[in-house]
């Protein structure tokens, strides 16, 4: 213990001597970090997004124009379920889609109680076979007497996932880099560092010091970039988040019927994240500066 006591003294004396250079090292690494959080949560939310529209795959929703009659309603219905690759057709009434709506909308479901009247339409929900039934329903029914629109999610789900894909391969590119960038950030720091104290060094070296005892300090100086920059990129990475989140959270409520993550939520992911990120580039770019400079 007082081993470790004292390392983590030279560490955090180290750092005051040389405070530019360590400001810098942190600076940079929490920006770097700070892309890599806004790119996770971004990540994170188109799929949660696709996943929350996924379960209508093969689903077709078919609305009803406003003031039609029972009977033409019903000659809909009767045409849709004759339509091939059409496995069964439910009629939803405007006030049954306002009470989905209101419960899908949550905690903002009040808002639409105070509406002068509803402007949901009657519908159809067309549950078919596969793609190409559905594919076939959404092309016929705009023709059928009495239908107003057609909503077909499957080509939404497969922009999505295209969009989800480009954002993970992208995410791990931009972490790959920046991860080489930061870890070259310490070792440069962790170098000058070392200049600083190369007769001190040489000195311990002398008396006998095991390579540990002389690395351990610079390491723990690469740990404590990496913690700081954590937690600062952490912490501005929830910030944004959450201003972005109430100037269009609500908006997204409202237009999409979809909730965005919970920045709290978000935050333990990404401390977590960022410290096991931090610490190991801390770790390795502190190792490699010494093994390199040192000969230790």
């Amino acid at each position: 213990m007082s081993r470790v006591g004292y390392n983590l003294k030279q560490a955090v004396s180290q750092m005051g001597r040389n405070k530019a250079m360590y400001f810098t090292s942190v600076l940079a690494i929490t920006a770097m970090m700070l892309i890599l959080g806004l790119f996770f949560v971004a990540f994170v939310n188109v799929n949660m997004f696709a996943k929350s529209i996924e379960k209508d795959v093969n689903v077709v929703q078919i609305y009803i124009k406003d003031g039609s009659s029972e009977e033409v309603t019903k000659a809909v219905g009767t045409a849709l379920e004759k339509t091939d690759g059409v496995d069964r057709t439910e009629f939803v009434t405007k006030a049954d889609a306002m009470e989905a709506l209101k419960k899908k909308w949550g905690d903002n479901g009040y808002l639409l109680e105070n509406l002068p009247e509803n402007p949901l339409p009657d519908s159809y929900v067309v549950y078919v076979s596969d793609k190409d039934a559905a594919n076939s329903v959404a092309a016929s029914a705009p023709k059928i007497e009495g239908v107003e629109d057609v909503v077909y999610y499957r080509d939404t789900i497969e922009k999505l996932a295209q969009i989800s894909h480009f954002i993970e391969v992208g995410s791990l590119v931009a972490m790959g880099f920046l991860v080489i960038v930061s870890i070259i950030i310490v070792a440069n720091t962790i170098k000058l560092t070392v200049f600083n104290r190369e007769k001190e060094i040489g000195i311990m070296k002398y008396l006998g010091a095991t390579n540990w005892f002389v690395k351990a300090p610079f390491i723990w100086g690469g740990i404590f970039v990496g913690v700081l920059a954590s937690v600062f990129a952490t912490g501005l990475t929830y910030l944004i988040y959450t201003k972005i989140t109430g100037i269009i959270g609500s908006d997204i409520t409202r237009i999409l019927s979809v909730t965005v993550v919970p920045a709290d939520q978000l935050t333990n992911i990404l401390l977590g994240m960022f410290l096991c990120l931090g610490i190991g580039i801390g770790v390795i770019g502190s190792s490699i500066s010494i093994r390199r400079f040192l000969n230790v």
